[in-house]
C-alpha cells in the first residue's frame, strides 16, 4: 500500500487528528495512538457501543496501535522519546503551547529526529488573537460565518449536520502531511505544519463569498443559490411528510423537468437570478411534490436527466447497496460494521482493518521499554 513503512505517532483526540491518521492507517501507515493517562481517548466513552467499543472510537481508531502514556511522568517521557525517534509523522491537537510545556514540541522532537513531519491541528492556529480561545467544531463554524449560512427559509440558523470544521481541518492536515512527506523524499528535511480549523473552513467558501468580496455585505442565504434561492436547488416536502431535493440549477435540467411536468411555460423563472424572482417556480414545485409520497416521486424520476434525490436518513444511506458496492461499509468477523475508506487506488487499494485497539494494548510492541538510566534523564 502507498504508505507502507511510514510510522505515525498520533497524540490527537476526538475527530480531526484521529481521522487524518485513520486514512493513513487504511493505506499502510503504522499508526501508534498515544492515549492520555486515565481513561484514554475520550471517544472510547462517547455514544453508543457495538462489539464492546463505541462506534465513534471504532470508526476513528481501527487499524491503529494503542499505547497509554503520562507525558508528565519520567516513564511516559522516556517512552515517548523512544517512539518519537523512529517516527516519520507526529500529529497533535492540544491547545497551542501545551506540547512545548510538556517538552514534546516540534523543536524538541526535531532535535532528535530532523526528518520528522510534525502536524499541529487546533481551532485557531498556533498564533493570532484567538490562539488560546477554547473551541470545538460548532464554535469554530459560528466564528467562520458558516452557522449563519445554515439557516432555513424562516431566517433562523440551525445546528449543522456535519462537523465541517473538524472534517476540513482533518483533510487539510492530511494533504499537508503528504506534501511534506513527498518533499522530504527530495530534501531529507521534515517540516512543521500549523493547521487551523477556522482557516480550513474559510478556505472552502468560494461559492459563498460573492456578496462579501464583490459588494462588501453579508449573505442573505434564503435568496442565494446554495441555500434555497434557486428553485432547482432546493428541498421539497412530499405527501407523506418525507422530502426530496432538486440538486442542479442548470437550465437544461429545469427544461427537462418542466417539460415532463407539462409546464415548459415556467422555464423563464429558472433563468432568473436566485432570489424572490424565482418564487413562482418554487411555489409550483412545492404544490406539485406535495401531491405524491416520496417513493412515487423516486420512481417517477427514474431515468430522467434531472438532478434529483430522495432525502435519506443516515441509516438508509448505509443500507443502500450502492454504498456497500463502493466499499464504504465493512464488517469484522463478528458482523460489527465499520465505515470504509473513501480513497480508492487501482494498483494499491487501501485495506480496512475493522479491529480497533484496546486501551494500551500495544505497550512495548515495536519500541523499547526505557531503561532505568533513560528514565533518570527525564526526572
Amino acid at each position: 500500500m502507498k504508505l507502507d513503512g511510514v510510522k505515525v505517532l498520533d497524540l490527537s483526540l476526538f475527530l480531526p487528528g484521529p481521522m487524518l491518521t485513520l486514512m493513513m492507517a487504511d493505506h499502510g501507515a503504522d499508526v501508534i495512538k498515544v492515549e492520555p493517562a486515565g481513561e484514554g481517548e475520550p471517544s472510547r466513552h462517547i455514544g453508543l457501543s457495538t462489539g464492546g467499543q463505541t462506534v465513534w472510537f471504532r470508526n476513528t481508531h481501527r487499524g491503529k496501535r494503542s499505547v497509554q502514556l503520562d507525558l508528565k511522568s519520567a516513564e511516559g517521557q522516556a517512552a515517548f522519546w523512544s517512539l518519537a525517534r523512529e517516527a516519520d509523522v507526529l500529529v497533535e491537537a492540544f491547545r497551542p503551547g501545551v506540547v512545548d510545556r510538556l517538552g514534546v514540541g516540534y523543536e524538541a522532537v526535531r532535535a532528535v529526529n530532523p526528518g520528522i513531519v510534525y502536524c499541529s491541528v487546533s481551532a485557531f492556529g498556533q498564533e493570532g488573537a484567538w490562539r488560546d480561545r477554547p473551541a470545538h467544531d460548532l464554535a469554530v463554524e459560528a466564528l467562520a460565518g458558516l452557522v449563519s449560512l445554515n439557516e432555513g427559509q424562516d431566517g433562523r440558523p440551525a445546528m449543522p449536520g456535519l462537523m465541517a470544521a473538524d472534517a476540513l481541518a482533518s483533510l487539510t492536515a492530511l494533504s499537508a502531511v503528504l506534501m511534506a512527506l513527498y518533499r522530504r523524499e527530495k530534501t531529507g528535511r521534515g517540516d512543521y505544519i500549523d493547521v487551523a480549523m477556522l482557516d480550513s473552513l474559510m478556505a472552502w467558501t468560494p461559492n459563498a463569498t460573492g456578496p462579501v468580496f464583490a459588494e462588501r455585505r453579508a449573505n442573505v442565504p434564503k435568496a442565494e443559490r446554495s441555500w434555497g434561492g434557486a428553485a432547482m436547488f432546493n428541498l421539497y416536502e412530499c405527501a407523506d411528510g418525507r422530502w426530496i431535493v432538486l440538486g442542479g440549477s442548470e437550465v437544461k435540467f429545469a427544461a427537462n423537468l418542466l417539460d415532463a411536468l407539462g409546464r415548459p411555460d415556467l422555464l423563464d423563472y429558472a433563468r432568473l437570478p436566485p432570489g424572490p424572482g424565482q418564487e413562482p417556480l418554487r411555489a409550483f414545485f412545492r404544490e406539485t411534490f406535495a401531491a405524491r409520497p416520496q417513493a412515487e416521486w423516486e420512481a417517477w424520476f427514474e431515468g430522467r436527466d434531472v438532478c434529483f434525490a430522495p432525502v435519506r436518513t443516515l441509516k438508509e444511506a448505509f443500507d443502500e447497496p450502492a454504498v456497500a458496492a463502493r466499499g464504504m461499509i465493512a464488517w469484522d468477523a463478528a458482523g460489527v460494521a465499520t465505515v470504509g475508506t473513501p480513497i480508492r487506488f487501482r494498483e494499491e487499494p487501501g485495506r480496512v482493518s475493522p479491529e480497533a485497539p484496546d486501551l494500551d494494548q500495544h505497550r512495548g510492541e515495536g519500541w523499547r521499554q526505557p531503561s532505568p538510566r533513560e528514565l533518570s534523564r527525564h526526572d
